[in-house]
């Protein structure tokens, strides 16, 4: 899914993420890019005609690197259920703690999604449709192998559990307090497991 783009336009879209990890897409201009990346305006709108399509190329990146290390962790942790969910949580713990991406896109932009383009908005709604049939997919054999005891569906739990991890981002932020992710999501994960 990957194109083939100059080094500035990579460049570009590299601030672009990091301005909405910190504040969505209304937080940031063309003008804000430009004094970042140091170039003029004109030239971004050279690499990217307008603001829906540097973020839809984006969240496009975004989606395909997180379906790769979704993928990745299934083969990583292949007939480790329990370790594919620690490993998806694990991340945005380090993340958080290390501070070097302490926040999905994706839920930055879902919070302001009934504004955004249609093209962002439904590159965002995929991300979340991608990484609830990856969870439901773990969740399905983990149940198959007797490691989850699921109280609902395995789609309902997986949705209950991305929106924990989310919720749980979002906490660390309000609190400033990096350790709150793991406190929230934890117990949920050990609600999950088979008792033995």
């Amino acid at each position: 899914m990957s194109t083939e783009r100059s080094q500035k336009a990579e460049e570009i879209m590299h601030h672009t993420r990091v301005l909405l990890t910190s504040g969505g897409y209304n937080s940031f201009s063309y003008a804000d890019l430009a004094e970042r990346v140091q170039i003029r305006k004109s030239s971004i709108h050279h690499h990217f005609p307008g603001k829906a399509n540097l973020v839809q190329a984006v969240v496009s990146d975004y989606r395909h690197q997180a379906r790769a290390g979704m993928a990745a962790t299934s083969q990583h942790f292949a007939g480790d259920v329990l370790g594919e969910i620690n490993s998806y949580v694990n991340f945005w713990a380090t993340c958080i703690k290390e501070n070097n991406s302490p926040f999905c896109i994706c839920v930055m932009l879902a919070v302001e999604l009934p504004v955004l383009p249609k093209e962002v908005a439904q590159e965002v709604s995929a991300h979340f449709s991608d990484l609830t049939d990856w969870l439901t997919d773990v969740l399905v054999r983990g149940e198959k192998n007797g490691v989850f005891s699921l109280r609902e569906s395995a789609a309902t739990e997986a949705k209950s559990l991305m929106a924990t991890v989310h919720g749980a981002i979002i906490s660390a932020r309000a609190f400033n307090n990096a350790d709150v992710f793991l406190q929230i999501v934890e117990p949920v994960i050990g609600r999950l497991v088979k008792a033995p």
